[in-house]
């Protein structure tokens, strides 16, 4: 921040670059110029009557005291008319250099582009010629004299004084000018003669006797000693001499004594040690005040504006007079800092640069206040921020009356000033703001008190005007909106205002300074809405008018505050918390809301009814869906077109009512749906225990096989019809899983004729994806889900139910030669063409692939788990990669079927565990021993562990390769699975 405002400098100049008029009018406009603003000074006021004129003259002889003091050169005295006559020839020095240098060699100031003022030459005064100008002023020390208002006269009368003091040799070329009481000494060397007339001079001598009264006994730097009769004796010899003018002869007695007195009292020091310097004018605020003289003649005394451009040179000549006033810089920073500040308000605030300037100082003080505990310099220090801080709150407290589009600038230095002076207060001597908060938490603070007040004074305006508005306006008028629709719209242009002009200036100190600025407006418009809101007795137009009014406006102050609060720590959740909902459409809302229970239970009472009816016949409709969908979906789009009908502005805040209701109604639809339809587990059969083959096991199995076979043919298929499985047969899951995609398919159109309705709504310009998004988001979850467990439900119930005569009971039961797939392929194919001209085209493929997987596990599970009735030998492995090529080729279709990389992925497990089938026993046997220690570790060296069924096949599983053991119609399996495990030859 303070190097935005330093950086000034080179803007301001280009700024400023017009003409002096040009420039004053548009400055007169940067701030409303109300009646110009006088401010106490904060130095504190003298006890004595001095006046300004008093202490500017008195300031002018210090400086001349002190710059001749430290000069090179012994002094010397022009009389008038030879300064006169040398003003017409070249400039001589007749003293210091600094005071005689010319003007002409002034350079940039430093100090100007350092405070962010801008330079410009020198303004000719009108009427004044330039050989005028030079004879006026040719060097710094003419200059200062004219721009401190002292006449010629004087100035000689001063320079005559000092002479007489160093002839005297009392203040001689190289005696500082802090070892001597300049108006002791002035009173001692000018006498009546040296004056115009006798008035004047005892007018002088009174002042200097008063400047001996305000630093030696009314504002002493060290107080007072109540036992010392000195200060006594001083107040008698100057109230004396007040009412009679004191002889100051050199030998006269009266003079004698007050020199005595004088120097007894400017000498003391703190410690009682001798010093060659003396106090008279460095107490405190005589010295401020004196020092304050000196620095206005940093102005113009043309222009009261404008600094001038030997600023540098003058300062550097006042800096001079800081041993004689008890000064340093950081007194000196401040005093300047007032001086600047003041003459800005003191003008009529028109010239900005001025402001930019004391604010770049504050940030120095702000730096000097961390080091300088002096209780004095904290004193001034306080009551100098106290009053800038006043006249900075006077206006921010409410900003929209000051400052507008074009003075924003104005108002970051205003705020600049305001933040800074509260910081300093607060880090050191404020007893109002000590509370021991970090920087930016008082910057934060007072910023956040300005925005609170003035949009609440903006507020009362606004309403203060549209309430004199409507009264003014005519009675009879027709269409008329209500007050507080007005209002509403007023403060939204406020709202939006605020966010272009203000806030971006603001946000420097107050990250959310939009989102506090609105939060308040929330507020003042909310209590208004109340009372009204109270007053309501039944729904009428002007109520609605007046809700739409409020709705659209919290929409916007929400909105600003939302965009504002992006990149803030919490999210801006601070703020919306500031912004609790307006309660005016309650009643409103209230009303419907009953209106969404009433048709939420009717649509829960057809569900049940429909349910109650449906026997899912895929035969009922050429959809072959359930006719209860089709109800039930007609009632869902009949409520939303009844609310959409409804006369109000909150459908979008109502509607996730009425859609979260339709959404569990339609779940429960769907959990009927799918409901008793069963899982995979509910079909595949057990697996038998495990048993060992041996050399008969085939001839056995071969009588087995002919019995299971024969009980075979008498079962057939029930594919195709409707009775024989209630509503849970083939045709009728068909059915459900059709019903399933309908209303999913339904939900979408449902959603996007809904945010139709929104769009066209007087509630349009909501967040659309917040009322529809997630209407149906559960009942379309729930769809898919359903529909994924139906499929497999279907599947499994087709391998493992319907066809488990041709497949469980009948494969490669006995001979595997006389017991191959070729039936279960019949009666699978067939199953598969009633499933194609039934299952919608959207789900087809995915029931297909479900069937495809629950028969590849189920021809798994007859080779690992088929139980004794099956064994197989290595030579029979050609006929069971063929049968399974079979399988995989009734889906591939000759490529009208499945995809041939979704058969291959999954097919791969059977594809992997085949090889075993065809690999030798005895290193069947190591693999399985391998394998099963790498499982079980250190525990399988003694006695091998049985493996578990997981159920997970695999050629690296140790059950996979046991159970092949278990089905090798070889002595040499049958041997060990004895040995090893002692597992039975039947169950």
């Amino acid at each position: 921040m303070s190097g935005r405002l330093r950086d000034r400098s080179s803007s301001q100049a280009k700024r400023h670059s017009h003409h002096q008029t040009t420039t004053t009018v548009a400055a007169a406009a940067a701030m409303p110029n109300f009646l110009t603003e006088t401010l106490p000074c904060p130095f504190g006021e003298l006890a004595t009557n001095l006046s300004d004129s008093a202490l500017r003259e008195t300031a002018y002889e210090i400086l001349v005291g002190a710059c001749r003091s430290t000069g090179g050169k012994p002094l010397t005295y022009i009389s008038q008319s030879e300064r006169n006559s040398e003003r017409t020839a070249t400039p001589t020095l007749t003293s210091t250099a600094s005071l005689q240098r010319s003007l002409t060699s002034t350079a940039a100031s430093k100090v100007k582009k350092a405070l962010g003022l801008r330079s410009s030459g020198r303004k000719k005064v009108s009427g004044e010629s330039d050989s005028e100008r030079v004879k006026k002023a040719v060097t710094i020390g003419e200059m200062l004299r004219v721009q401190m208002g002292i006449s010629e006269q004087t100035d000689s009368r001063v320079r005559r004084a000092l002479l007489r003091v160093a002839a005297a040799q009392v203040y001689q070329l190289g005696r500082r000018i802090e070892s001597v009481v300049l108006p002791l000494e002035m009173l001692q060397q000018l006498k009546p003669s040296d004056f115009p007339n006798q008035g004047e001079y005892e007018a002088w001598q009174r002042r200097n006797l008063k400047l001996l009264e305000a630093g030696l006994l009314l504002h002493p730097l060290l107080p007072l000693d109540k036992t010392d009769a000195a200060p006594q004796r001083l107040r008698q010899i100057i109230r004396g001499a007040l009412e009679k003018p004191l002889e100051t002869g050199k030998n006269n007695e009266s003079m004698q004594a007050l020199r005595s007195i004088v120097l007894s009292l400017a000498c003391r020091t703190f410690d009682g040690s001798a010093s060659e310097t003396i106090h008279w004018a460095d107490g405190f605020p005589l010295n401020l005040r004196i020092y304050q003289m000196l620095l206005e003649a940093c102005f113009d005394v043309n222009d009261e504006t404008s600094v001038i451009e030997e600023v540098d040179e003058v300062l550097e000549l006042i800096k001079k007079t800081w041993v004689v006033l008890g000064m340093n810089q950081m007194l000196h920073n401040l005093c300047f800092l007032w001086i600047l500040f003041n003459r800005y308000v003191a003008t009529g605030e028109v010239e900005g640069d001025l402001l930019f300037a004391a604010n770049n100082l504050l940030m120095e003080v702000e730096k000097d206040s961390k080091s300088m505990k002096d209780p004095n310099y904290s004193k001034i220090l306080s009551s100098t921020l106290s009053a800038i801080l006043g006249w900075a709150e006077k206006r921010l407290l409410a900003y929209h009356n000051y400052f507008h589009s074009d003075n924003t600038e104005l108002l970051e230095c205003v705020v600049s000033v305001g933040v800074l002076s509260a910081k300093i207060m607060v880090e050191d001597i404020s007893h109002e703001y000590r509370k021991k908060r970090k920087e930016f938490d008082v910057a934060h603070e007072r910023v956040d008190t300005y925005i609170r007040s003035s949009l609440r004074t903006a507020f009362f305006q606004i309403m203060e005007k549209v309430k004199s508005s409507k009264r003014s306006s005519n009675k009879n008028q027709q269409n008329q909106l209500p007050f507080l629709s007005i209002l509403a719209q007023d403060v939204s242009t406020l709202a939006f205002s605020e966010k272009a002009i203000f806030s971006p200036i603001l946000k420097r100190w107050h990250p959310l300074s939009a989102g506090v600025a609105v939060a308040t407006l929330h507020s003042c418009y909310g209590n208004e809405l109340k009372q009204f809101v109270f007053s309501i007795g039944e729904l009428t137009p002007d109520i609605l008018q007046v809700l739409r009014a409020a709705e659209k406006l919290e929409k916007d102050l929400v909105q600003i505050a939302v965009e504002n609060s992006v990149d803030s720590e919490d999210g801006g959740k601070s703020i919306i918390r500031e912004m609790p909902p307006y309660e005016a459409e309650s009643v409103v809302s209230n009303l419907v809301k009953s209106w969404i229970k009433t048709r939420l239970d009717r649509l829960k009472e057809w569900v049940d009814r429909n349910l109650q009816q449906e026997v899912w016949d895929p035969r009922a409709n050429k959809e072959r869906f359930a006719p209860s969908s089709v109800e039930v979906l007609r009632i869902v789009d009949e409520a939303l077109e009844a609310f959409f009908l409804l006369p109000i502005s909150i459908h979008a805040a109502l509607l996730p009512d009425l859609t979260n209701g339709i959404d569990r109604c339609l779940q429960h639809y769907i959990s009927k749906a799918k409901s008793g339809c069963g899982t995979r587990s509910t079909f595949v059969p057990s697996m038998p225990a495990l048993t060992r083959c041996s050399s008969r096991s085939k001839v056995s199995g071969v009588f087995k096989k002919k019995e299971k076979f024969q009980k075979a043919q008498s079962r057939k298929s029930q594919v195709g019809t409707t009775n024989g499985n209630g509503s849970f047969g083939i045709p009728q899951l068909y059915c459900r899983i059709n019903t399933l995609q309908h209303i999913r398919t339904e939900l979408d159109v449902l959603a996007k004729r809904t945010i139709v309705h929104l769009r066209s709504s007087e509630s349009h310009n909501n967040n659309i994806a917040n009322g529809t998004g997630k209407a149906f988001e559960l009942s379309a979850a729930a769809c898919l889900e359903g529909i994924q467990q139906l499929c497999e439900a279907t599947a499994y119930k087709v391998i493992f139910q319907d066809l488990s005569h041709v497949l469980w009971d009948g494969l490669y039961v006995g001979e595997v030669s006389s017991s191959r797939i070729e039936p279960f392929l019949k009666e699978l194919e067939h199953y598969l063409e009633v499933l194609s001209l039934t299952v919608h085209d959207r789900v087809r493929t995915r029931v297909i692939t479900e069937v495809m997987k629950a028969s590849f596990d189920g021809f798994l599970l007859v080779l690992l788990a088929g139980g004794p009735a099956r064994a197989f030998s290595l030579q029979d492995y050609e006929t069971i990669a063929e049968d399974f090529k079979f399988l995989t080729d009734l889906f591939w279709s000759n490529g009208d079927g499945l995809p041939a990389d979704l058969i291959q992925k999954f097919s791969t497990t059977v594809k992997a565990i085949l090889p075993l089938f065809h690999t030798e026993t005895d290193s069947l046997i190591e693999q399985f021993k391998y394998m099963t220690a790498e499982s079980y570790g250190s525990s399988a060296k003694s006695k091998l562990p049985l493996p578990p069924t997981s159920g997970q096949w695999s050629p690296t599983e140790p059950n996979t390769l046991l159970r092949v053991l278990c089905y090798r119609s070889d002595e040499t399996a049958a041997k060990f699975l004895k040995k090893t495990y002692n597992l039975p030859k039947k169950l």
